[in-house]
């Protein structure tokens, strides 16, 4: 014990650092992103920066919510910070991934981090120009999608996985019947028969990793996700929810709501689940039997048919005054509202304008690139910043944004 004579020597203790307000402040910002797993040991044991790595879009693990990441526009990692919790990224036209080099992709920045919950159970997929629509319109389109799990974090995970390469099939496959409304359902439904196959042991010969719910529940039947899922294409916002993730258009500092959260205690969302049999009960919030806090969701088993996975689908045509789209997991949506979002991300592209450039001849060229870049960083600290703004309003849950720049002519 530090400070305690023991057979005539004394261990001297440790440092205290300064009781300064300065000092109290330095620590109250560290703690507020300090939210360490049970792998602690092994980030203390390694305080070094880490060299650059390439980024790939949608191939990203969140450990546990330990690391941070700031991406460049040139898909590099250029910074890692242990000292805060969560995934920070972004990405500008040109981006490489892989080996294919992004066209016409839109600016995107991504904050995911793991907050005052003890597990992290959000996931976040970005795919830029994932797939081409067959027909006249051979444009490229974008995928971006929030899921936030409950019960264990392998549904979100999958969702992550799977989603995109789903609809992408039923994009290619011409899925005409329904048009985006029907392709996206069918997506849905799919991804949740995933899921209830991949959850059960021994369905179709199906094996699972082990994870955390394996311990509570063997067949993995009290887990799912909610799934808010936007495709971007040249002429519109394609957002598909399922769950109480949300997507927000800024529309000429307009907050427009492209989703409504499924609650149980919704009144369209009530009378479903009692005309199925099921009844809300108000048990710290509204909750279908007492135990989900959502309406619908991909997985958990055991409360269908009260709880399904059919997404509510919208298709919002693309407008010169589109600003940009957040989506987000309710660990921002708890505690800020969608105005006070739109006008911190609009705040933030505004804010952050291309520099002059350099009068040297061919200089002309590069102005969309250092337009790009700005935008691109723009699109990072917004979505950083929302994601500070959460914590400090003292949300309670894994808080995971993505702010996509829809403006023209960058």
């Amino acid at each position: 014990m530090a400070g305690k004579c023991c057979g005539g020597e004394t261990e001297t203790s440790a440092p205290v650092e300064p009781s300064s307000k300065a000092a109290r402040r330095r620590r109250m910002e560290i703690h507020q992103f300090r939210f360490l797993g049970a792998d602690m040991a092994a980030v203390e044991s390694d305080r070094k920066r880490k060299k650059l790595e390439i980024f790939f879009p949608g191939k990203e693990e969140c450990t546990g919510g330990i690391e941070d990441r700031v991406v460049s526009s040139k898909g590099k990692v250029v910074e890692k910070d242990e000292n805060r919790c969560g995934t920070s990224s972004s990405s500008s036209s040109g981006a490489k991934i892989g080996a294919e080099v992004v066209k016409e992709c839109p600016n995107f920045g991504m904050t995911s981090i793991c907050g005052r919950r003890r597990d992290m159970e959000d996931a976040v997929a970005i795919h830029p120009s994932f797939c081409r629509r067959s027909g006249q319109d051979t444009a490229d389109l974008h995928f971006f999608g929030v899921y936030d799990g409950h019960g264990c974090s392998h549904v979100a995970r999958k969702c992550k996985d799977r989603m995109h390469e789903i609809v992408k099939n039923e994009v290619e496959i011409g899925g005409e019947e329904g048009g985006w409304k029907g392709m996206m359902e069918r997506s849905f439904s799919r991804m949740d028969k995933e899921v209830t196959e991949w959850s059960s042991t021994g369905a179709a010969g199906v094996s699972r990793s082990t994870c955390r719910c394996e311990l509570q529940t063997p067949q993995c039947d009290a887990v799912g996700s909610t799934a808010v899922v936007a495709v971007v294409t040249p002429d519109k916002i394609v957002v598909s929810n399922c769950g109480d993730s949300r997507a927000v258009l800024c529309r000429n500092g307009v907050a427009i709501p492209l989703s409504l959260d499924h609650k149980p205690d919704r009144p369209d969302e009530l009378n479903r689940i009692q005309n199925a049999g099921g009844r809300v009960i108000y048990w710290d919030g509204a909750r279908v039997l007492g135990v989900l806090a959502m309406s619908r969701a991909i997985g958990d088993n055991y409360l269908k048919p009260f709880v399904i996975p059919e997404p509510e689908v919208t298709v919002t045509d693309r407008t010169a005054e589109d600003e940009c789209l957040i989506l987000a997991s309710d660990g921002l949506w708890d505690v800020v509202s969608n105005e006070t979002a739109c006008g911190v991300a609009r705040m933030c592209l505004q804010s952050l304008k291309p520099p002059s450039p350099p009068h040297s001849p061919g200089s002309e060229v590069n102005l969309a690139a250092v337009a790009g870049e700005s935008s691109d960083k723009a699109c990072s600290d917004a979505s950083i910043l929302l994601t500070k703004l959460a914590l400090a309003r003292h949300s309670t849950d894994n808080v995971s944004v993505v702010v996509v720049d829809l403006r023209r002519g960058l």
